[in-house]
């Protein structure tokens, strides 16, 4: 890897966003239960007794210290001075983490919570981190937009990617967990583009959010792993969905085609592509709510136990094993999207598809378990 490549203050960065989530979430777990936000089991719950929520308060303190940490170091400063992505973030964020807040402790309705996402993102859009191009594999030719249209295409993604996190947080540690799993993915994509641009200052912004993002969810993971002591709330999944919109942006919606060097665009993906590969089962969780909702003639905000977890649930599989398997897939499907940036694609598809059978394998377990127990059961022909 080329020396332009600071990578390890960018791991710092992580480490200082996991050790500041990890120690600022236990004074927030107080703050919540005196501050009454608590998350009293529901009929669609898998939780069984009150547990506190506004746990993103304290992902929120992670980030930004890493952050300011990152300000601080003179080999990612230009990161800063160029850019106008981590200001926007950080504001954008903000918003995010507020509205969750209001969420947490009092609830809001659909439409309200709505609207406070579509204005964090339109903000972050206004500040100047929006898509200026888009590539459209089928004519292999690359969409210049204009302000309007880039603001319209970020506000989407975004709002799209934060309610994907918050439909997803059903189960203790899953979201915090696809949280690392995709904002790791998205750093390993923002360092090869550094590497490959030697040094552009527009890769520096994605890089140190993302890695900012992956070290507040590492952090918050031990509060949050079955069985949990504190729930992000939707100040948690929301400011996932935000951050992992805002580094895909980043990395991949701000840079034209040509700057790709000698790689093809199949091998460092297109905007969308990225964006889509890595949260994939979490916006398909999303859309299929929608779907079914829709067709059920209730609001898609309307709560049930039809995602996916809870199908995982039903089918027989333990609670961890759900959050694991989940892990698993989308995992596999993150190594798949930014793999070919860093090997052999052959080598790339090979293990991404022993990934995708071993993982639909243990998904079937539990079917297949019965499957044969019945079939053992069944009197002699």
């Amino acid at each position: 890897m080329n020396s332009v490549v600071p990578l390890r203050e960018l791991l710092l960065v992580l480490l200082v966003s996991a050790t500041v989530t990890f120690l600022a979430t236990g004074g927030v777990r107080t703050l919540a239960i005196a501050f009454g936000a608590v998350a009293v089991p529901r009929d669609r719950d898998v939780h069984v007794k009150p547990i506190p929520r506004m746990g993103g308060v304290g992902m929120y303190i992670g980030l930004v210290a890493a952050v300011l940490f990152a300000h601080q170091l003179p080999a990612l400063r230009r990161g800063f001075d160029y850019a106008p992505d981590i200001p926007a973030v950080l504001v954008a964020a903000t918003l995010i983490v507020v509205v969750g807040i209001v969420d947490d402790r009092w609830g809001l309705d659909a439409l309200t919570k709505f609207a406070g996402q579509v204005t964090a993102a339109g903000v972050m859009a206004v500040m100047g981190l929006s898509w200026f191009t888009i590539y459209n594999v089928f004519t292999n030719t690359t969409v210049v937009l204009d302000a309007l249209q880039g603001g319209l295409v970020t506000v989407g993604v975004t709002v799209t990617l934060v309610n994907a996190m918050n439909f997803v947080d059903g189960l203790d540690g899953l979201a915090a967990g696809l949280g690392l799993i995709c904002a790791s993915a998205v750093f390993v994509f923002a360092v090869g583009l550094m590497n490959e641009q030697d040094g552009s200052v527009n890769t520096y912004p994605p890089a140190m959010l993302a890695a900012a993002m992956a070290g507040a969810c590492l952090g918050f993971l031990p509060h949050n792993f079955s069985p949990a002591r504190i729930f992000m709330g939707d100040s948690g999944s929301m400011l996932i969905g935000l951050v992992l919109a805002a580094v895909s942006t980043s990395a991949s919606g701000r840079i034209p085609m040509t700057g790709f060097g000698t790689r093809d665009i199949v091998g460092l993906l297109s905007p969308l592509l990225l964006v889509g590969a890595v949260m994939f089962i979490p916006v398909l969780d999303l859309v299929l709510a929608i779907v079914r909702r829709v067709r059920a003639g209730v609001s898609f905000s309307t709560p049930d136990k039809m995602h996916l977890h809870h199908r995982l649930l039903q089918i027989g599989h333990s609670h961890r094993r759900v959050v694991l398997l989940i892990y698993l897939w989308v995992g596999v499907l993150a190594f798949g999207a930014v793999g070919s940036s860093l090997m052999d694609r052959t080598v790339v598809v090979l293990v991404m598809a022993a990934g995708l059978l071993f993982a639909l394998v243990v998904t079937a377990v539990p079917v297949l378990h019965r499957s044969g127990a019945a079939a053992d059961q069944l009197p002699p022909g």
